[in-house]
């Protein structure tokens, strides 16, 4: 049964590795559907946030091929449940729409969005949250013309205490300190 899941890829800032990544996912078919690449917590490591929908048995494969990719360091799969998540949506509204009805700006209120900023021609508003949402009141300010529309990719963190890595890298410098 295919669903969502987030894969967390940890490796250093090293120049093509995006491409042998995402090589994966093309020879299997497997489309990207949010794909976010930042600093982690841990000096000089990055963190690759990745949602696909597929299989559990096709995560596995997918993870263990990232794994072998030279230059990460470890790759995990999580369900939705196991994370904590947002994204960023930033919307483009003629001006004219907050002047004609109070109708907009209740909409932005009810919805947890915030006005970033206002010029005569146009406003910009901003709302975090899961896609679900986002995507929500995108739909709602259809009516008043949007005139650009983005989302952000997914920026996600493990609702487990400890970070994943942390310990597989304390593992790892102990097998090695074990082996000299």
């Amino acid at each position: 049964m295919k669903k969502e899941y987030n894969i967390t890829v940890f490796s250093e800032n090293h120049i093509g590795l995006l491409s042998r990544i995402t090589l994966i996912f093309t020879r299997r078919k497997i489309n990207i559907e949010s794909l976010t690449v930042s600093e982690s917590a841990l000096p000089g490591i990055f963190k690759f946030t990745i949602v696909v929908f597929c299989s559990e048995d096709t995560i596995r494969k997918i993870v263990s091929q990232i794994e072998k990719v030279i230059d990460v360091l470890k790759a995990f799969y999580l369900t939705n449940d196991e994370m904590i998540y947002q994204e960023i949506a930033l919307y483009k509204v003629p001006t004219e729409a907050l002047y004609d009805s109070d109708q907009l700006e209740k909409m932005v209120r009810n919805s947890g969005a915030r006005i970033l900023e206002i010029t005569r021609e146009y406003t910009v508003i901003e709302k975090t949250g899961h896609k679900e949402e986002t995507q929500d009141l995108f739909e709602q300010m259809k009516q008043f013309k949007v005139m650009q529309f983005i989302r952000s990719g997914r920026v996600a963190l493990t609702r487990d205490p400890y970070e994943r890595l942390s310990e597989f890298l304390k593992e790892r410098d102990a097998l090695l300190t074990n082996l000299d």
